[in-house]
């Protein structure tokens, strides 16, 4: 069976048992061609986007139930045919609680995993590696970093022969032109013209 949503809007001078007696019928229609209804919220009046009709405000209807294709054709037909209900919807939804329950599921496991591989004492902050690892305030007197281990040579080989010992290659450096003196930077002065 299939999860639909049924929005319909009513009259807005309907009413409360008139959309009750609606409500009623559409339950009765799921439930003869052997459906469910899961939830009915009945959202009040509200003004509508575009006027229907006559009318600018109806009263909203949400169900929710569980029925086959046929089902749906059935409501559809009745609610085109019923006086007071001037808008409606159909929407399947089972497709889109499949793939939200498929989002948590990923999540769930996306989680565990994580979970899982994190590390189990937490990671040092950038302050404290700054800090050689303890968790003082700046400014604050600490133990002394430990000062850092030399490079290990590599290793050498078990016959000296074995091996030719590198060639240094030669230093080629580039002639460097002599750097003149830098001279000042001196403006022209201007020339005076003499007005007639």
């Amino acid at each position: 069976m299939r999860v639909y949503e049924e929005l319909f809007i009513v009259k807005p001078d309907a009413t409360e048992e008139e959309v009750d007696s609606i409500i009623e019928q559409m339950k009765g229609v799921v439930a003869h061609a052997g459906g469910s209804v899961n939830k009915v919220d009945k959202w009040g009046k509200r003004k509508l986007a575009y006027r229907v009709g006559k009318f600018r405000e109806g009263e909203y209807v949400l169900m929710e139930f569980q029925s086959g294709p046929e089902t749906v054709h059935e409501l559809e037909r009745r609610m085109r045919v019923a006086d007071l209900v001037i808008k409606f919807l159909t929407v399947r939804i089972d497709e889109n609680l499949k793939r939200i329950d498929k989002r948590k599921k990923q999540r769930e496991k996306r989680s565990t995993r994580k979970a899982s591989m994190s590390p189990a004492s937490p990671q040092p902050s950038v302050a404290q590696q700054m800090l050689g690892g303890t968790g003082a305030a700046p400014g604050t007197p600490g133990p002394a970093p430990a000062p850092a281990a030399p490079m290990p040579a590599a290793p050498l080989p078990a016959h000296p022969q074995a091996v030719p010992a590198p060639v240094p290659a030669p230093v080629v450096s580039a002639p460097v032109a002599p750097a003149e003196p830098e001279q000042p930077v001196v403006a022209p002065e201007p020339v005076l013209v003499p007005q007639e």
